[in-house]
């Protein structure tokens, strides 16, 4: 009897390197001679999964932006997974911006993935949807290994991180 392998779909970013990515910011920010007298700040939100920034104007809450980006491109953070709001109006010319943490697959994205997986044509392949995570099963290995290349190959707008390899 041949028994199945499987394996998770799932997304998610590491809260721990983005809190890190924060500080770093933050350091920079107050090193940095364009900031000198401002008063920009960035502040993480674990619970929540996200990260408020305040800057007293757009042009400075650009900077702000690609500052934290730059530090969580570096901490390993992937991008993909944020979604930055836009400048919301604060007090005289200061501005507000809300960036979300993408964890875990939302329900539309992992349909997308479950049907990319099935119009592929992957023989023995079965993709099921199972909270957060897309579970894909299939007694061949090496049918396995396709399907993760080719959604290596796909773009479904978050980064996917393939883990929980049951052979």
């Amino acid at each position: 009897m041949a028994t199945t392998s499987s394996f998770d779909i799932s997304t998610g970013v590491d809260l721990q390197e983005v809190d890190n990515a924060v500080n770093q910011a933050l350091k920079e920010i107050a090193q940095r001679y364009d900031f000198k007298g401002t008063h920009c700040t960035i502040e993480f939100d674990r619970a929540k999964g996200e990260i408020r920034l305040h800057a007293d104007d757009e042009f400075r809450m650009e900077a702000l932006v690609e500052v934290l980006r730059g530090r969580l491109i570096r901490r390993g953070v992937p991008v993909k997974n944020l979604s930055v709001g836009e400048n919301e109006p604060a007090t005289g010319q200061s501005v507000r911006r809300t960036i979300g943490l993408t964890q875990g697959l939302t329900g539309d994205v992992a349909k997308r993935i479950t049907r990319a997986i099935k119009e592929a044509g992957f023989r023995k392949v079965q993709a099921s949807i199972q909270g957060d995570e897309v579970r894909v099963a299939s007694p061949s290995r090496d049918e396995l290994q396709a399907v993760i290349a080719f959604l290596r190959g796909q773009d479904f707008g978050v980064e996917l991180s393939f883990g929980n390899y049951r052979g």
